[in-house]
């Protein structure tokens, strides 16, 4: 972009409350008012108030998802800038598929459940090595900045990374700082790939960063679970770098995670295979054998298998045989989804608060105790755990997943509409997922929109031109009657046989 556009929208940021004018903006871009509009149509596809207005609908979004004791949804919207509070809370429903009122009561119950968590120690050979480095800092933010490094090495370390002060032994270096901002401080953190050099992750928080209503524990959780996705990818990437020769158990079943996560038939074969390879290895890699656990039971559910009996008996052997060795909340969340799909749900719950009592910012298994919320018949608790994990991270490799279940959860309740307006957007998100069809097809044709019913179902038949109700009936995970019986009118009416 020009530097024009980068300044302007970096006064923008700083001050996102202010009411700027054209010309306010031009003196900060250091050009005139109509130049700074055209580079902004040109470069950006939209007019500096379309762009203002946009950042000020992310800052409020990131007030309220701090979910802070004290917060007030009206006082957010005044400081960043919307005067007319009716139509803030309307365009942000619009934008983010709830009210902001909806996002704050979340996240105050999320910070509750986070703070009522018993910190439990995580111990694994496998864990990645994270430098943390001293939290740069002036004289008024030198005592926060310590308090918010010390709970940062705890927050890691329970989310099952290892933490060192000397950079020349980890693989990756996490370092920042933490200034004033105006009245309040902002925290930058910055993730560094220590072999490559890569920039790798970024995060800024604003806040108040200490005492009762802004405490440092529940900065550090967030940043410890939005820190996940990247460093699970970055992990995976390393194991996709290394020659064969030199390949471990722990580093086959970081390549095979990839597949297994996508949830469709060939990555799921590809996942296999490569968990097999990493068993052989080593028999007792806590990861590899719940993986496989929850790929074999993938295989039924997902009608990636014609024999079905078998590998649910599989899956159920590797699940008993990873209870026994789980050690760490990534293996007790997929064990979770094991055990889900094998229509245990006391095991699956059980598995779940577990990784949540080690680490409680697990998105996975928040999204996790989503799904057994909602076999359980718990349609508003279902809903919003999968949005504690969307809101945990939004860019994880099973964030499609949460869209699937909030879909689910909206077809349990009735809201056929809804149903399919999240289930599309899943598919969006991830279009291999043909399965996802089972439930949108009959979502389309409870609500009476015939001509998408057709598309939906000729995208299932022709994915599994061989399905039957029976089928669809006997694989299904563990959903109420009254949802199985839709499912099998909608997808009935629209030609699938019995």
């Amino acid at each position: 972009m020009p530097r024009g556009v980068r300044r302007a929208l970096e006064a923008m940021r700083a001050n996102t409350g202010h009411d700027w004018t054209i010309a306010d903006l031009a003196q900060a871009a250091s050009v005139s008012g109509r130049t700074l509009q055209r580079q902004f149509r040109v470069f950006l596809g939209k007019t500096p108030w379309t762009a203002l207005s946009d950042l000020r609908f992310e800052a409020a979004r990131r007030e309220l998802l701090r979910g802070l004791p004290e917060t007030k949804v009206m006082d957010v919207a005044l400081r960043y800038g919307f005067a007319h509070y009716g139509r803030f809370s309307v365009e942000y429903r619009r934008r983010f598929d709830e009210t902001p009122s909806t996002t704050l009561r979340r996240q105050l119950t999320f910070a509750d459940a986070l703070a009522s968590m018993p910190a439990m120690a995580v111990t694994s050979r496998d864990r990645p090595m994270v430098a943390l480095s001293p939290i740069e800092a002036g004289p008024r933010t030198e005592e926060a900045a310590r308090g918010v490094a010390d709970e940062l090495a705890t927050a890691l370390s329970r989310a099952g990374i290892a933490v060192t002060s000397d950079p020349r032994s980890a693989r990756y270096r996490l370092g920042g700082s933490l200034r004033m901002a105006g009245e309040q401080k902002r925290l930058t953190l910055r993730l560094i790939d220590g072999e490559t050099g890569n920039h790798l992750w970024a995060q800024r928080c604003d806040g108040a960063f200490g005492g009762e209503a802004d405490p440092a524990e529940h900065v550090a959780l967030r940043i410890a679970a939005a820190l996940q996705p990247c460093l699970r990818r970055a992990e995976i990437d390393r194991a996709q770098r290394k020659s064969e020769r030199d390949l471990t158990a722990h580093d086959l079943t970081l390549r095979a995670m990839p597949g297994i996560l996508a949830l469709d038939v060939d990555g799921n074969a590809r996942g296999l295979d490569l968990l097999e390879r990493a068993t052989d290895r080593d028999p007792h890699q806590p990861l590899a054998v719940a993986l496989a656990a929850w790929a074999h039971i993938q295989r039924v559910t997902y009608h990636f298998t014609s024999k079905p009996d078998q590998e649910r008996i599989r899956s159920i052997e590797l699940a008993h045989k990873a209870q026994a060795m789980a050690n760490d909340a990534s293996a007790l969340a997929v064990l979770g989804n094991a055990f889900t799909l094998l229509h245990n749900l006391d095991a699956a719950e059980l598995m779940v608060r577990k990784a949540l009592a080690m680490d409680g910012g697990s998105a996975w298994a928040w999204s996790r105790q989503g799904w057994i919320d909602l076999y359980r018949g718990d349609v508003c608790s279902a809903i919003e755990r999968f949005k504690v994990s969307l809101d945990i991270a939004p860019h994880d490799s099973l964030a499609f997943n949460n869209m699937v279940g909030i879909g689910c959860a909206h077809f349990e309740a009735g809201h056929y509409a809804e149903a399919a307006r999240w289930q599309e957007r899943a598919l969006l998100e991830h279009p291999s997922s043909v399965w996802i069809h089972r439930t949108l097809c009959p979502a389309h044709v409870l609500r009476g929109a015939t001509d998408e019913a057709r598309r939906s179902f000729g995208a299932l038949r022709e994915r599994y031109p061989d399905l039957t109700l029976s089928e669809v009936q006997h694989n299904l995970p563990p959903l109420s009657r009254s949802y199985r019986d839709r499912i099998s009118e909608g997808l009935r009416s629209v030609g699938l046989p019995d």
